[in-house]
């Protein structure tokens, strides 16, 4: 194991009851990568992050942050040890006012000078959240929301930032909005691993790229090398259904 790795999973396998999902699963992201992990619909995505989060038990294999395995711990525990997460469909929290939900991104952090400083600055890079910084959740736009449930994430200091089809949902302008603002983020040091179906736009931003098909890994390269494969078009294109 290389001390450079953020977050490595090392010959996973993983289970939904008696159907087998993941099959030796193996990623490794060093601190300070863009990494997307590609794939169609049913072929395993989501799932590789809930076994990351341990909200999906791995029956086989080790995964570990900064080094120490933490397959097995409760989700609480990985994400006090540093993993954020943007979920799926942005599941901010409607009811709460923007600031709210800032505050909650950071509700495990005890330097509270400190954080408010890192509001200013996250407000800073998303700028449409500070104009609407007393507005509840569930009048922003899509595209809003998504903002705001990365800046919520960030709020957190995470060693890495796990993001769940951040394209979901969005307009192609708002997708080219929210790619533009993950590019941001990941120059301004934050490491990323990034679950998405929209190859184009996740190989463009990211440094390197795995390809899931059916619960197994069919290539991983370069982002510039996977654009360019005929191989990654015909494993992404070949996608079936689970």
């Amino acid at each position: 194991m290389q001390p450079s790795y953020i977050l490595s999973l090392e010959n996973v396998d993983a289970y939904y009851g008696p159907i087998q999902v993941l099959y030796d699963i193996n990623i490794r992201i060093q601190k300070g990568e863009l990494v997307c992990l590609l794939g169609g619909n049913a072929s395993g995505k989501s799932t590789t992050l809930k076994t990351i989060l341990g909200t999906c038990k791995p029956k086989k294999g080790t995964i570990r942050l900064k080094g120490e395995r933490i397959d097995g711990f409760p989700t609480k525990r990985i994400i006090s040890k540093g993993v954020a997460v943007v979920p799926e469909n942005r599941r901010i929290f409607p009811r709460l006012t923007v600031l709210e939900n800032l505050e909650m991104g950071a509700y495990l952090r005890k330097d509270t000078a400190q954080v408010k400083r890192d509001i200013d600055r996250i407000l800073e890079l998303f700028s449409l959240l500070g104009d609407r910084i007393h507005q509840f959740g569930m009048t922003l736009s899509g595209g809003e929301q998504q903002m705001l449930a990365m800046a919520r994430a960030l709020l957190s200091n995470p060693e890495i930032l796990l993001m769940d089809e951040p394209s979901m949902g969005l307009s192609p302008r708002l997708v080219d909005q929210q790619f533009e603002l993950i590019q941001q983020v990941h120059k301004q040091g934050t490491t990323i691993f990034m679950v998405e179906q929209n190859a184009n736009m996740a190989l463009s931003i990211a440094d390197r790229g795995y390809v899931l098909q059916t619960g197994v890994i069919v290539l991983s390269d370069t982002a510039e090398n996977l654009l360019n494969s005929e191989m990654m078009q015909e494993a992404y294109l070949g996608e079936r259904g689970m």
